[in-house]
């Protein structure tokens, strides 16, 4: 009788711990983090303009990257982490602040050209005119998100597993240190060695208008690259 009544305590403790193993790893799902990008797609225009920037810089640094569907071109309105569970509400949200803010035939300007040291190279983007509409994009956007952001987003909330300290950092503190004043909109190009891009930097800038042609959530990749897209706005029907 004994004997029944161990082994009986045995089997359910064994059920208890997978009961209990299989809630921590529902737990741990629930909990995942994702870093995205709120971002604008601009036209072909920009695209042509950026992707022959880009030669350039990977002619200098071939370790560097393409412009493509990993690396899309794009001027970033928000970055965040968030819980997995979460991107449905934050894409909901962010439709209906577009639906008051439209984003898409947007005139934008690129102004000049400037890098960043970042991961030890020169990030490069064309730097991109604050006008009243993009900046009350930007703020309905973050009023949008604020609600699911949260802190503490690893290399594992990335696109690959090679997201450096600097984007990790980056995405942590987009509010305050990217946002409102301090909110630069820009196109990212590539990375290349500073000296050449110094050398880009130092020429005369031909500055050039662009539209918004979509506006997406992508999960983020180094360098803060737009890797996967995870949504693509679709205005209503008029």
């Amino acid at each position: 009788m004994k004997s029944a009544i161990f082994t009986l305590l045995a089997v359910l403790g064994f059920v208890s711990g997978l009961i209990h193993q299989a809630s921590a790893q529902a737990n741990k799902t629930t909990e995942e983090l994702i870093a995205i990008d709120i971002l604008l797609e601009p036209n072909q225009a920009m695209i042509d303009k950026a992707s022959t920037v880009n030669a350039r810089l990977r002619g200098n640094y071939p370790a560097g990257y393409s412009l493509d569907a990993t690396h899309a071109p794009h001027v970033t309105l928000l970055q965040r982490f968030i819980r997995v569970k979460d991107l449905n509400a934050v894409t909901g949200a962010v439709a209906k602040a577009y639906a008051a803010e439209a984003p898409i035939g947007l005139q934008l300007k690129a102004e000049s050209l400037d890098y960043v040291l970042w991961g030890g190279v020169a990030v490069t983007v064309f730097v991109v005119e604050r006008t009243p509409e993009l900046m009350r994009l930007h703020e309905k956007v973050i009023a949008a998100v604020e609600p699911f952001s949260v802190s503490g987003g690893t290399a594992a909330a990335f696109v690959g597993d090679d997201a450096n300290s600097d984007t990790i950092g980056w995405v942590e503190h987009f509010i305050p240190d990217s946002s409102g004043p301090k909110y630069i909109p820009h196109v990212t190009l590539g990375v290349a060695h500073e000296d050449f891009v110094k050398g880009i930097k130092a020429k005369p800038f031909d500055a050039f208008t662009f539209k918004v042609a979509g506006a997406a959530v992508y999960h983020l990749g180094n360098f803060g690259t737009a890797a996967k897209k995870l949504w693509q706005y679709q205005p209503a029907m008029k």
